[in-house]
């Protein structure tokens, strides 16, 4: 290339650059921009369709923020705090074309305690939720919440704090029929969705533990009265005291037989009661990392064609993954006077490979699970008689590593512990899950062995 033509290349390039910041400069300074005595709905409502800046400062609201036009975004470094407890934070219904980026969602202090969601989106389309952060939302609904909603992403958000000391009232269930104290909350709730990436996501509790001193300070898992009588189910407890205290998740993906193709991936958790929960099908959940909880992964209620691959899973206590028909499932049904006719809701056709599950037993709830039978990898009969058996599922290249084995140190002397899991891996036997493929585990022996059922019925 010659001299002459490298100049005139570089002249137009450099023109070029010059162009796109002059007109990308020209439209920020022309975007809507929130400012002080402007409030924030009316700034919305003033712009629909557009993207709308908010910048770094405070901006206090008593009602729920409402996008109601397509194509409409906020974005920007602003603080957003709701002053109200009974009033979400950020609500977005029936539009698409969607974008929430970069802002902080907080409460007010003595206003932090709620039963409403920070950030809601209900039937939307082509919604992307990037780097939020969301603070001190502390509620039993979904802190992040999607209802509904088709090709949704939530990426690069943090959720932090956002579990409460509540009540978990069951009393309208048949199945049942009871309410109890809890620390309830959950993270990101997806809620009937397709098309959905939860991706990079921080959810983290650092602010409310499952501790034995917090279950006796606020009577955890005590039956309570609840909106309705107590009347017992088949799934209530026998007594007056319910184990499962500490409810929520930092994922959940539910609404089985609507739920379907999600990725949830490279999303860090910390002090979850159950990590992921998973209630869909067609899911890819991968290379997320959960330190702390009571249930790592949780795959059930028909799950069908459901990949949990990579994870790293640390400090559980009760199950890394569980995998389980659940309630929901059902065989196909024809119509009848109640219902119309429905397909089959099975769990099967999954896939759990290539995890590791360490610091077994040495979470912040052993004391509460400890006398409890407890599998690292759990695969399990439905909960009612009816519940169709789960089938073809394939563990591979799983590694549970046993914490205890390393030993501690006593008066300058190592001495090894037992393991706190009974079997790496537990098989329902009544009835037992079939079609199950074991090909090249690593699995040391719990207290009891390596599994209730020898794997070599399945070919490891």
């Amino acid at each position: 290339m010659n001299t002459l033509r490298l100049f005139h290349l570089v002249c137009v390039c450099t023109l070029a650059a010059s162009q796109a910041a002059v007109s990308l400069e020209a439209e920020n300074a022309a975007a809507p921009e929130a400012r002080p005595g402007l409030p924030l709905q009316e700034l919305i409502d003033a712009h629909p369709g557009e993207m709308i800046f908010i910048p770094a400062g405070r901006y206090d609201i008593s009602e729920a923020l409402r996008v109601h036009a397509g194509g409409t975004g906020l974005w920007g470094p602003g603080t957003i705090v709701q002053t109200d407890d009974d009033q979400d934070i950020l609500s977005i219904d029936g539009v698409s074309g969607i974008r929430i980026e970069g802002l902080t969602l907080t409460r007010a202090e003595g206003r932090q305690e709620s039963l409403c969601h920070a950030l809601a989106a209900r039937n939307c389309h082509d919604i992307e939720i990037r780097n939020v952060r969301v603070i001190d939302n502390h509620s039993s609904a979904g802190t992040v919440y999607l209802e509904n909603c088709r090709d949704a992403v939530v990426a690069g958000c943090t959720v932090r704090n956002y579990k409460r000391i509540g009540v978990d009232d069951r009393t309208a269930s048949e199945l049942y029929g009871y309410a109890f104290r809890v620390i309830d909350g959950t993270g990101i709730l997806v809620n009937a969705g397709r098309n959905v990436a939860i991706h990079a996501n921080r959810v983290v509790e650092d602010r409310l533990f499952p501790t034995a001193e917090t279950k006796e300070e606020h009577q955890l898992g005590f039956l309570t009265e609840g909106k309705l009588p107590t009347k017992k189910g088949r799934l209530a407890p026998a007594g007056e005291y319910a184990n499962n205290w500490h409810q929520g998740s930092a994922i959940v993906v539910t609404s089985p037989e609507e739920s379907s193709h999600v990725i949830v991936s490279n999303n860090q958790i910390q002090n979850a009661a159950q990590g992921i929960d998973l209630h869909a099908d067609h899911v890819t959940c991968t290379a997320n990392d959960i330190d702390h909880a009571f249930i790592g992964i949780k795959c059930m209620h028909g799950s069908r064609n459901v990949i949990i691959a990579n994870n790293n899973i640390s400090h559980m206590d009760l199950w890394g993954i569980i995998m389980m028909p659940g309630t929901a499932s059902h065989p196909a049904e024809p119509a009848t006077d109640a219902q119309p006719a429905r397909g089959a809701n099975f769990t099967r056709g999954n896939i759990i490979a290539n995890n590791i599950f360490s610091d077994f037993g040495y979470g912040y709830e052993h004391f509460n699970w400890e006398d409890s039978v407890s599998g690292v990898i759990s695969l399990e009969s439905g909960q009612l008689p009816e519940n169709p058996i789960m089938t073809d599922v394939i563990i591979q290249g799983n590694i549970v590593y046993d914490t205890g084995g390393e030993g501690e140190i006593r008066d300058g002397q190592v001495v090894p512990e037992p393991p706190r899991y009974e079997y790496a891996v537990f098989i329902s036997d009544n009835p037992r899950p079939e079609r199950l493929t074991f090909v090249g585990n690593i699995f040391p022996p719990g207290s009891r062995g390596v599994s209730n059922i020898p794997l070599q019925e399945f070919g490891e």
